[in-house]
This record gives C-alpha cells, sequence and structure tokens, in this order.
C-alpha cells in the first residue's frame, strides 16, 4: 500500500470536510442554509452547476464510453446549450417573481398544492435513485485504493459528506463544488498528459491508431424511420433531443439545479452562471473522452486486457500506474467530483421535503432532514451497486421521470387553460407512456424525455378539454414578495 498517496487522499478528505464545515456560523436562516443567502457570485455558481452536471459518473464513466467507441457522447452536449438557451427565456423569468426556495413552489402557484406534493415526490424519487448510483460509482474509486469492500466504501464518503453539509447548508456545497471541480479539471488535465507520455509515439501515434478505429467519430446523421433508428442511442437526431429535453428538465424542473439557479443575486446573474457552464461542460466531456481514446491506444499497445467492469478502467489505471503521490492526486480528484455531487444532492433533498411538505421554516427540521437523506442514499447505493454502467445507468433513472415534470412545467408556463385535475392527469400519462417504453420497446434513453414531455403535454391539454373547463386565468397568478415559508432564525 503505497502510503504517499494515501496521505494525500486523507489530507484531502479532511481538508474539503473542514472547509465545508466552517460555513456554519453563516447559516442562520432557511434562506441561507437552502440559497447560500443568495450572496454567492455568478462564476462560483457557474462551477457548482458544472459540479453537479459531470459528477463522479462522467470521471469514470465517460473515458469508457470512449474506450468502446468513440466521441459520438458530444452530440448530447450540442442538445445542453439549447436547453440552457430555453431555460433562460421560459424559466428563470418565472423563477425570479418572488422568493422561492425549490421549483416546485412554481407549481403550486400555477395548479395548487396537489400537483407541487406531485412534482415534488417524483423528484425526491428519482433524485434519490439517480443519486444512489452516483453514490456506488464513488465506492469503485475507493475500493481500489483502500481495498475495503464497496459497503465500506460507500459509507465512508456518505458521512463525511453529510457532515460538512449538514453544517455548512448551500454555502458550503457551493463553494466546496468550486474547489472540487477546480481539482478534478486539474486532476484530468495532469492524467492526460502523463498518460500520453507513456505512449511511445505521442500523439501522433494516438492520432494515427485512433483515427483508423474512428475514434474521432463525433457527428452520426443516420436517419430512418423505424425502430433501429430510435434504438441508437448516440446519434446528431437522438443526441440534440435528447440532450435539449433532458437538461431542460434536469436544469429547469429539478430541485438539484434549480437550487443553483435560485442562489443567484438575481436573474441576469443566474443566466449568466447557466450559459457560462455549457463551455466548461464541453470542455470537460471532451476531455475525458479524449482520456478513453487515450487509454484505447496504451492498453491496444501494451495488449493489456481491460478491466471487466469497464467503469474502473480510468481509476485503476491511476493507481496502478501513475507516480507515486500523482495517483494519490487524481483519486482525491475523482473523489472531489463525487462529493460535490453528493453534497448538492442532500441540500435539495432535503429542501424539498421541508419546503414543499412541511412548509417549515425551522433550521433544525432541514439538517434533520439531511441527516435522514444521508442515510437512504447510502442504503440505495448498496442496492444499486450492481449496475452495468454507471454513467447510463444515472442518465437512464433520470431521464424516466424527467419528461413528466417538464411536460407539467411547460404546460404551466405555456398555456392559461389547464388546471390542476388536468395537470394531474398528464403527468400520470407521461409517466405510464415511459415505463411503458422503456420495459416494452428497444428505444433508446436518449428518447426518453421528449416521449415523456409530449405525452404529458398532450394528455394534459385532452384532459382540460374533456373535461369542459373554464379559462384560467392568465398565465401564473401574481407571485408573492416572499416566500409562503415563514424563515424561523437560528437552530
Amino acid at each position: 500500500m503505497r502510503y504517499a498517496d494515501l496521505a494525500v487522499i486523507l489530507a484531502y478528505l479532511a481538508g474539503i470536510t473542514w472547509f465545508g464545515a466552517r460555513f456554519r456560523s453563516s447559516q442562520k436562516s432557511l434562506r441561507d442554509y437552502f440559497l447560500g443567502g443568495r450572496n454567492a457570485p455568478w462564476w462560483a455558481i457557474s462551477l457548482s452547476i458544472v459540479s453537479a452536471e459531470t459528477s463522479t459518473l462522467t470521471i469514470v464513466g465517460t473515458p469508457a464510453l470512449a474506450f468502446t467507441g468513440n466521441m459520438e457522447f458530444l452530440q448530447i452536449v450540442l442538445g445542453y446549450l439549447l436547453a440552457r438557451i430555453v431555460i433562460s427565456v421560459l424559466f428563470l423569468p418565472q423563477y425570479f417573481r418572488g422568493e422561492m426556495f425549490t421549483a416546485y413552489e412554481l407549481m403550486r402557484r400555477r395548479f395548487g398544492e396537489r400537483i407541487r406534493k406531485l412534482t415534488a415526490f417524483i423528484f425526491l424519487v428519482t433524485r434519490a435513485l439517480a443519486e444512489g448510483v452516483r453514490v456506488f460509482a464513488i465506492s469503485l474509486v475507493i475500493s481500489i485504493v483502500l481495498g475495503t469492500g464497496e459497503m465500506t466504501s460507500i459509507a465512508l464518503i456518505v458521512l463525511l459528506t453529510l457532515f460538512y453539509t449538514f453544517e455548512g447548508g448551500m454555502t458550503a456545497v457551493i463553494w466546496t463544488d468550486v474547489v472540487q471541480m477546480s481539482l478534478y479539471v486539474i486532476g484530468a488535465v495532469v492524467s492526460f498528459f502523463v498518460i500520453l507520455g507513456k505512449i511511445p509515439g505521442g500523439w501522433a501515434h494516438v492520432a494515427a491508431v485512433a483515427g483508423a478505429a474512428h475514434k474521432f467519430t463525433v457527428f452520426d446523421f443516420r436517419f430512418s424511420a423505424d425502430m433501429a433508428f430510435f434504438s441508437r442511442t448516440y446519434t446528431f437526431w437522438a443526441g440534440l433531443a435528447g440532450g435539449c429535453f433532458l437538461t431542460t428538465a434536469t436544469h429547469g424542473t429539478d430541485q438539484l439545479m434549480v437550487q443553483r439557479l435560485l442562489s443567484a443575486r438575481n436573474e441576469r446573474e443566474s443566466r449568466a452562471a447557466l450559459m457560462a457552464s455549457w463551455v466548461v461542460i464541453l470542455i470537460q466531456f471532451t476531455l475525458f473522452l479524449l482520456i478513453g481514446i487515450l487509454l484505447f491506444v496504451y492498453y491496444g499497445d501494451a495488449r493489456l486486457a481491460a478491466p471487466a467492469q469497464l467503469d474502473r478502467l480510468y481509476p485503476e489505471f491511476i493507481w496502478n500506474n501513475l507516480p507515486v503521490g500523482v495517483a494519490g492526486l487524481l483519486i482525491a480528484a475523482i473523489l472531489a467530483a463525487a462529493m460535490a455531487n453528493l453534497s448538492a444532492a442532500l441540500n435539495s433533498l432535503s429542501s424539498t421535503i421541508v419546503v414543499d411538505f412541511f412548509h417549515s421554516g425551522s433550521l433544525r427540521l432541514a439538517r434533520g432532514a439531511t441527516i435522514v437523506w444521508g442515510l437512504a442514499l447510502l442504503a440505495i447505493a448498496i442496492v444499486l451497486r450492481h449496475s452495468k454502467s454507471v454513467l447510463e445507468a444515472g442518465l437512464t433513472i433520470g431521464s424516466i421521470p424527467a419528461g413528466a415534470l417538464l411536460g407539467v412545467f411547460l404546460l404551466g408556463i405555456l398555456t392559461k387553460r389547464p388546471r390542476e385535475t388536468a395537470a394531474m392527469v398528464g403527468v400520470a400519462a407521461g409517466l405510464t407512456t415511459i415505463l411503458l417504453v422503456r420495459f416494452e420497446t428497444p428505444i433508446a434513453w436518449t428518447w426518453y424525455v421528449l416521449i415523456g414531455t409530449v405525452a404529458t403535454f398532450l394528455a394534459a391539454l385532452a384532459a382540460s378539454l374533456l373535461e369542459g373547463q373554464r379559462d384560467g386565468p392568465p398565465g401564473l397568478s401574481p407571485a408573492r414578495p416572499e416566500s409562503e415559508i415563514s424563515t424561523v432564525e437560528g437552530d
């Protein structure tokens, strides 16, 4: 066991836990705990968005995609840009009318309390499941380094992250995200050049071998009207539609992301944070795909067998091949992404429970909810630890309900007629449709959000017509200057 590497990793774990926990003194109200007092600069929120969007799934899963395939995953990133434009135009103006703590308060304002609780419940269940997969991805890394069992590895990271999230709230989430994202980007750049240096012939050899194997292919414009077209995951059409609808759903209706946008000082800074994050996302995905291509060439030249579980490919290479100290730094970088995303999930899950279900302003209840969700994610990660691909498992789970959420949010923003009952019918229809698509067809996950959104929107419109409902008020009802939550000071 390499004690220098372990010292680097343990120093990082202790340091980031201390750094996050020291924000406790600034947590005096629910606004501080869930929105960071709305004092964070736009660039810090932008990096925090990137941290949540990439996570450990990106770091361990994306190189594996390029190792077995090519760079076609970048087609989805183009959809991410289109989604950010849609969110900036349609969603942000609504979120900054009054003060909101969660995305689902918008649903209460437009439709009523029942649809608010329904959409919040869908978020809680699916975010917990998706985050469980991400937590398991952490254990892949820790078990490689420490040789510990998966359950021990999961518990170690969850408990450390839970501690500083419990203490520092959203302020700790944002600023630890900034530190941790910087660390794992630096780590990825270092690993790129270290791997490249181990390949005889350097980049010219990589370009020749990978080019011959079509590893640098980005676009697939093939189009057909049959089921085979919809079963291909990474095509230009699937990427544009899937990336756009998935990101509009996650960044526009998912509390994990919306909470960051609501933490900005105003709508203009929130928009700047959102758009700037796409540039960083594009660079990051490109970097990790190129790392996967480098590993493909390296393993091919050395005639090495890849790990049976390809998600272990990148962290195993780091730990077994990089110099002492450097390996510890890069493993710490992977853990940085994991802890950043987990802390954000804990805070967003607890904010949804406290605000949308308990309607409470108690800081003590907020911290208690954080503990409960930490233990829940620990249990879910243990159950979901047999996933074949952590990246695609996480994206698939997130895509199943995202269409129903996006559909009902668009219904509320774009229409006047449908009321609460029709909206609930639409959500039920959207979820049913996408579950049938998931389990009864070969359609790829990149189409799930589009299908679910359309099904939800159209079913709600049809329900409103069939019920003969009268026209409602034009658009959203007037926003209150303050949230309905009465903020309680102190613990």
